[in-house]
């Protein structure tokens, strides 16, 4: 099959949606297809090829963390695409390239499937800071409708979680498709890293034989609620907490953590490169997050696949994935948060039972398996267009 995947984020920006996207294409090239890309350009105002099936477009900044939008596709572009003879396109966002790609399906008559990652409804306040909130909410679900409804062949969403928005909340009537995302689990086993990398990391960081560490993975931002996981750091010189990554909200982290007086304990290492991560998971014992503004949490599974227990908020994004006492703890506020703590800072034996559970669990994550459940998806989209087009041909001789 040729697979055109359409995406305004890929790398090299690091984020749920350019990992899932490269997860897929990895997964379907393994299987025996032909994966196109249809991206922005992160750097230049202008367009790139990248071989013969990567096209880089410009982009305009929206002031959403590093998503661009674009507007204007000249010929030789479309044309490109043409050459490319698509059995799919598969879009990855409802806007910017993911407006082009519904052009490029109805222009060329190729089933378009679509996927939605990310619940613009939780964002909103970058655009709006806190003005006509409303307002700008339910304009996002009417475009949501319109973009995930009117103008695809098959909808994925990647938890119940979206499903039940789209199903009581936006009152959708069309058959949507729940297919986890995916990850290569196996680049995050501990075995694949060599112990004394691990612990020339380690001594980097300050973080001791006999510390018990906790991990966060993910932008800095206030939706993330970081806050609780600050908040609550018990009062024990040997438990550390490990953020990683980058965001709008950092300097507000860091100050939070100075007048607290836990710049000790609590170490930021800001943005690292996607292909370095799986290490830095091996820094740590307990994966934490208190986001409830998931739509899956790949860095979940990355920390299940890394064999480290999760204690995850009580979150729809969560509750298939953590299972309590299995591989980790949902807790439901910061009580509750700190009580788990307590009780794994008191029982390495469990932190170990929990970790072996962890590890088994990620087996449900495989790229393979999500490459698989996605193409039975193009295969009903594809089934669809061909039966469309055959009744309006039909329709077309009838009216002769």
């Amino acid at each position: 099959m040729r697979i055109g995947i359409f995406t305004d984020s890929y790398l090299p920006y690091i984020n749920g949606v350019s990992t899932s996207v490269l997860m897929l294409k990895e997964a379907l090239e393994k299987q025996g297809h032909e994966v196109f890309i249809v991206t922005v350009n992160p750097n230049k105002m202008k367009y790139e090829y990248e071989g013969d099936k990567i096209i880089r477009i410009p982009g305009i900044p929206v002031g959403i963390y590093d998503y661009r939008l674009t507007s204007i596709y000249p010929i030789r572009v479309i044309n490109k695409i043409r050459k490319w003879k698509l059995d799919v396109i598969h879009s990855q966002t409802e806007f910017g390239v993911g407006t082009f790609a519904r052009v490029i399906a109805s222009q060329f008559r190729i089933p378009i499937v679509h996927t939605y990652h990310t619940y613009y409804e939780d964002y909103m306040y970058y655009i709006t800071k806190g003005h006509f909130d409303k307002a700008g909410k339910r304009f996002v679900r009417e475009l949501a409708n319109f973009y995930c409804d009117k103008s695809i062949d098959e909808l994925i969403v990647p938890t119940k979680k979206i499903y039940d928005v789209y199903k009581d909340k936006y009152k959708f009537k069309r058959d949507i498709n729940i297919v986890p995302t995916g990850l290569d689990i196996e680049r995050f086993y501990k075995e694949k890293f060599d112990i004394k990398e691990v612990n020339k990391l380690k001594k980097e960081y300050n973080i001791k034989k006999d510390d018990i560490s906790l991990l966060f993975v993910g932008r800095i931002a206030k939706e993330k609620n970081i806050d609780l996981l600050i908040n609550n750091m018990i009062k024990d010189d040997k438990l550390k907490l490990i953020i990683i990554g980058d965001g709008p909200d950092m300097a507000f982290y860091k100050n939070m953590v100075k007048e607290k007086n836990l710049e000790d304990r609590i170490i930021f290492v800001g943005k690292i490169p996607y292909k370095e991560i799986p290490i830095y998971y091996q820094l740590a014992n307990i994966f934490v997050t208190a986001s409830r503004s998931e739509t899956q949490g790949l860095t979940v599974i990355e920390a299940l696949a890394s064999s480290l227990p999760v204690l995850a908020i009580q979150d729809d994004s969560f509750k298939d994935v953590v299972i309590d006492n299995e591989n980790g703890f949902i807790f439901n506020d910061e009580k509750e948060y700190k009580k788990i703590l307590t009780k794994l800072l008191k029982n390495k034996d469990l932190i170990n039972k929990l970790s072996e559970g962890a590890r088994k669990s990620s087996n449900n994550y495989s790229s393979d398996t999500f490459a698989s459940n996605v193409l039975k998806v193009y295969e009903k989209a594809i089934e669809k267009r061909k039966n469309k087009t055959l009744l309006t041909r039909l329709k077309e001789q009838f009216d002769k």
